[in-house]
């Protein structure tokens, strides 16, 4: 995500994310009151973790609503003392999230930042209570060897992301989601205590859509990878860089994450829900798009490409947009919002 609070940063540019908290906030606050055991506490602090906190922007209302629903399920006078762990990639920008810390948050709960990859172990065994992650278990911890590498079947030339016209690609990517799942949910049933609560708010799709009619987060990205290759028609890049591109995500269907989840031997469903997403309705405009993709996806283009084609390629998207009535109607976005809460078992 693009550090800082600049107008390309993701603080300001993650309205679309947000939207999924509002809905899922009745719905969280409702597990909490009937699911969490305050037993488990005893006399130590509640500890709170948030996979994938990014700068903070979200994460801080999103911590502030877990603590009150606790604080309203304690029933003794005593209320417990509470630590939050931010945690997010090394290269993550923490000092824009601790230096946004609301003040009276420094009195609410102890943050810790805790830097590093979620698909593995972070945090010492039985330390957490609840764990919350919104917006990050898409990420992949690497992009499929197979749509990569020239040999195979699913090589994904001429495009940046999988897309429907390539069962051998989509394959690939939800085969790596599948791996990165388990190891996610591996390291945190050992970091969750016994009868401990993880709230999971996974972007995804929904098994089938008219991809003539309607779009999806993956078709606009594909869609950005357009622009791409037009700027190598142009000359600006090479071809063959864009074919050995891919960016590390995957939207998962309700289904398919079920049946990931269902594998786990330490965890049970306690709900699952396809929720509306409103924070679509914050891209009406062509720049709000534009700034939306650009605060998520710079860093990788950048990273690749060099940052000399980084304001062009995202002019070019805006004037691709401006030409395009599918990608600009948000009634058109078809993405989803599938939340989960799941329980650790008590051994």
């Amino acid at each position: 995500m693009n550090a800082g609070d600049g107008p390309h940063s993701y603080v300001q540019n993650s309205s679309y994310q947000r939207g999924s908290l509002d809905v899922a906030k009745p719905i969280i606050e409702e597990e909490i009151s009937k699911q969490v055991d305050m037993k488990h506490v005893g006399d130590s602090a509640f500890c709170i973790a948030d996979f994938g906190c990014s700068t903070g922007h979200n994460s801080f209302p999103a911590m502030q609503i877990i603590i009150e629903a606790i604080k309203k399920k304690q029933q003794s006078p005593k209320i417990p003392e509470f630590c939050v762990y931010f945690n997010d990639v090394i290269s993550n920008d923490f000092n824009t999230l601790f230096s946004s810390l609301p003040a009276h948050n420094m009195v609410a709960y102890h943050a810790a930042g805790v830097p590093g990859d979620f698909h593995r172990r972070l945090l010492p065994p039985s330390s957490i209570h609840f764990a919350y992650s919104s917006w990050s278990l898409h990420w992949l911890s690497k992009v499929p060897e197979a749509v990569a590498s020239r040999d195979s079947p699913a090589w994904n030339e001429g495009q940046i992301l999988y897309s429907g016209e390539r069962k051998e690609v989509c394959d690939a990517y939800l085969e790596q989601f599948g791996k990165d799942m388990e190891s996610f949910l591996e390291s945190r049933a050992v970091e969750i205590v016994g009868g401990g609560l993880m709230a999971l708010l996974i972007p995804g799709v929904p098994p089938s859509w008219n991809h003539q009619t309607e779009y999806s987060i993956p078709s606009n990205i594909n869609f950005l990878g357009s622009c791409l290759v037009d700027m190598a028609k142009k000359g600006r890049l090479s071809k063959a860089k864009i074919d050995s591109f891919n960016i590390p995500y995957y939207f998962t269907t309700p289904n398919q994450l079920k049946a990931i989840l269902q594998r786990s031997q330490t965890f049970s469903i306690q709900r699952m829900e396809i929720l509306n997403n409103p924070g679509k309705y914050t891209l009406r405009s062509v720049e709000a798009r534009a700034a939306y993709y650009r605060a998520v996806h710079e860093g990788l283009f950048t990273h690749y490409f060099g940052s000399d084609i980084i304001d062009e390629l995202f002019d070019l998207y805006k004037k691709k947009l401006a030409a395009s009535p599918l990608f600009l109607d948000p009634n058109n976005d078809k993405s989803i919002m599938i939340l989960v809460v799941l329980k650790r078992a008590v051994v």
